[in-house]
């Protein structure tokens, strides 16, 4: 077995949930390989990562943070993504451009469940992937049940290659599983080799055991040698694990503590020797690493103060170079990142992450080719995840909108999950989002970045109204004011529809009781009137037939038959029973099975109809409980089922139909329309 040695930059992302140090680690990854001065860290502000104003005021990673570094003559580039799950459309998207995933996880058995979903989109886009069990100093740590939490929640089985050395209360260092020797943790510097530990022999041979059966679940040859009770040499086993990690069918596991530099340099040499080329990730992106035209992928977008736009790729084959004309748009400016510092660079070739200046019309997911054609084959970019919080956003003065919209579309740009509605029925601009705290941040980016104040509040629910009877209603229209006055005189007919049909508009008249040319005004005004009914919303599901009327040879006019027709609507819609109608979405939403029970309660405290639930397609131990519910509770929801399921419960939704409200609630919505 032979395993091709890497050529060019590669690019490794940490991930993991909110708290677990990914960016601790990589600034313990950037000293390591002596690409700062000193390790910076969050407590005193001066990480390379987290610059900006909103990750500085939080102590919390806003965006993915990009560093480049050279490690034993290798280039990296290393993403550090952000932990929050609001934030998970930053991480989702590093990962698409990443040759390996290190995901880095707390030593607690309770906090596995948070990293499911980043496993789960790992395994569906055969992203090769580590972990690194961090903050590991912790001598109470179990590592077994640890283990087993997290191989719970993957599909791949986890190989352990370190088991921690414990003195007292301290872990003092590791044995490698593969080599068999013992190392002492030394902060800032390599580990010390040291014999292994009496009272550890035991534990290294079991577990050393059982990487090795894991690695024979894929090998013939080295199952049989296991049975006869024969070892591989050291290099075959190292051989294994590169290209079983390599192909996606294995789960390394280390183990550290970045903020006291523990077992860092171990996993940058994992990452060194273990980890493939560009090329590799290229072709699982449907890229053909040898074509003949220069190909990257826009995976980051940033609007910088005083720099403008800055659109960061991954160069798959080729060499893109400052000036060139790449999708039509000339790069003004090539530059390497680290944080939000730029160093300017003339050119980069294959594998090297870059950031292009003032590529106006390139968004996040283009491939950029000098022709402007994506490559045959190329898999296309993820969709942006399902909103799933919204609130109506205000300028905080009337001329400032326009600019406001102007710097939301920026923020769009840089974080496809955020997005803009205007609704016509509200007539409110509405920001959808992942979160509360994501759509905070984007006030904040708002405020320190163009100079806007805005305001936020909940956004208004779109109820609507219809009737219940029918009603003929006479309505006539007559002013005299001097010279030509005006007159119209309507009979209609006002009945209900059924639900869904929204609105027709018909006549029945005969011997030219209302001329032709003025019937379209009737409608008009029927129309207008049933902007705001008589409870104060949009009338639907409502049929309404012109069916007599009287006219004036000189005085009627198109406005004269449009006040009639609003005039009958406005006397006859309060005699056919209005009732007041909320929107109902169809909601699923998807949560480990052992909080199915939660889930339904949580529905049940909303108004909600649970239509069931059955086994998530896909998802190993998920459920997805799908249910009828009013838009109006709709509001929160994710926050309380984040709470509900650690943080890893979602949902999609849809509008499904409109449906009567009756009683106290109703006559309090209505109350309030009639106080706006």
């Amino acid at each position: 077995m032979t395993v091709k040695s890497p050529s060019g930059p590669r690019c490794a992302a940490l991930v993991g949930s909110y708290l677990s140090g990914k960016t601790s680690l990589m600034e313990a990854m950037l000293a390591a390989a002596d690409a700062v001065p000193r390790k910076g860290t969050i407590k005193d502000g001066n990480t390379v990562g987290d610059s900006a104003q909103e990750a500085r005021g939080r102590s919390m990673s806003t965006e993915v943070n990009i560093a480049a570094i050279t490690y034993l003559d290798e280039e990296w580039a290393l993403l550090d993504c952000p932990g929050s799950i609001e934030l998970m459309q930053e991480t989702l998207n590093a990962l698409m451009v990443s040759d390996v995933a290190v995901i880095v996880v707390e030593p607690l058995v309770e906090r596995a469940i948070a990293v499911a979903p980043l496993f789960k989109f790992l395994d569906d886009q055969a992203i090769p992937h580590m972990v690194f069990i961090n903050k590991m100093d912790n001598a109470q740590a179990d590592l077994r049940s640890v283990m087993e939490a997290l191989q719970s929640v993957s599909d791949r089985p986890l190989v352990l290659r370190q088991v921690p050395i414990v003195e007292g209360d301290e872990t003092t260092g590791y044995v490698d599983l593969v080599s068999e020797r013992a190392y002492e943790y030394r902060p800032g510097e390599a580990s010390k080799l040291v014999a292994i530990p009496e009272g550890e022999q035991d534990d290294e041979q079991i577990a050393r055991q059982e990487m090795l059966e894991s690695l024979a679940d894929f090998d013939d040859t080295l199952l049989e040698a296991l049975l006869e009770d024969t070892l591989p040499p050291t290099d075959e086993i190292y051989q294994h694990l590169t290209e079983n990690l390599r192909a996606d069918r294995i789960v390394p596991v280390f183990l550290g503590a970045a903020e006291r530099d523990h077992g860092v340099r171990r996993l940058l040499k994992a990452l060194r020797h273990e980890t493939a080329e560009s090329s590799v990730r290229a072709e699982a992106l449907g890229i053909d690493p040898a074509g003949s035209e220069t190909a990257a992928t826009v995976f980051k977008t940033y609007h910088i103060l005083h720099t403008g736009k800055l659109s960061v790729a991954r160069i798959w084959r080729g060499t893109v170079a400052d000036g060139e004309t790449m999708n039509d748009e000339r790069i003004s400016g090539l530059h390497r990142l680290m944080g939000h510092q730029q160093s300017k660079a003339g050119k980069a070739g294959a594998g090297s992450v870059v950031a292009l200046g003032r590529m106006d019309t390139v968004k996040t997911g283009d491939i950029l080719t000098p022709s402007g054609k994506a490559p045959d084959g190329a898999l296309p970019w993820p969709g942006p995840l399902h909103p799933v919080y919204a609130v109506a956003i205000h300028a905080g003065s009337r001329d400032d909108e326009v600019k406001m919209t102007g710097a939301l579309a920026r923020l769009m740009e840089e974080d496809p999950s955020l997005s803009l509605d205007h609704s016509p029925e509200t007539r409110e601009m509405v920001l959808w989002g992942q979160g509360e705290v994501q759509l905070l941040i984007a006030a904040e980016k708002l405020k320190n970045r163009f100079n806007l104040t805005v305001t936020t509040s909940r956004p208004r629910v779109p109820y609507k109204e219809t009737i219940k009877k029918a009603v003929s209603q006479h309505a006539r229209h007559k002013k005299q004011s001097g010279g030509h006055g005006q007159f119209g005189d309507v009979h209609v007919d006002i009945k209900p529809l059924p639900r869904g049909s929204g609105f027709s508009f018909d006549q029945s008249i005969s011997g030219g009781s209302v001329p032709r040319q003025y019937i379209p005004s009737v409608e008009s005004g029927v129309r207008d009137y049933l902007e705001r009914g008589p409870l104060g919303f949009e009338v639907v599901d409502v049929s309404v037939t012109l069916t007599d009327g009287q006219y004036h040879a000189v005085d009627s006019s198109d406005m004269a038959f449009k006040n009639a027709g609003r005039m009958a609507m406005r006397e006859g819609l309060p005699k056919c029973g209005p009732v007041l109608l909320e929107p109902i979405l169809e909601v699923k939403v998807r949560t480990p099975g052992h909080y199915t029970a939660n889930i339904q309660r949580l529905f049940s405290g909303r108004r909600g109809q649970i239509l069931g639930f059955e086994p998530k397609e896909g998802w190993k131990g998920w459920d997805e409980v799908a249910a009828y519910l009013p838009q109006s509770e709709m509001f929160d929801m994710i926050v309380e089922l984040r709470s509900l399921t650690q943080g890893v419960g979602s949902f999609d939704w849809r509008f499904d139909h409109l449906q009567e409200l009756q009683g106290r609630l109703a006559d309090e919505i209505v109350a309030a329309q009639s106080a706006a």
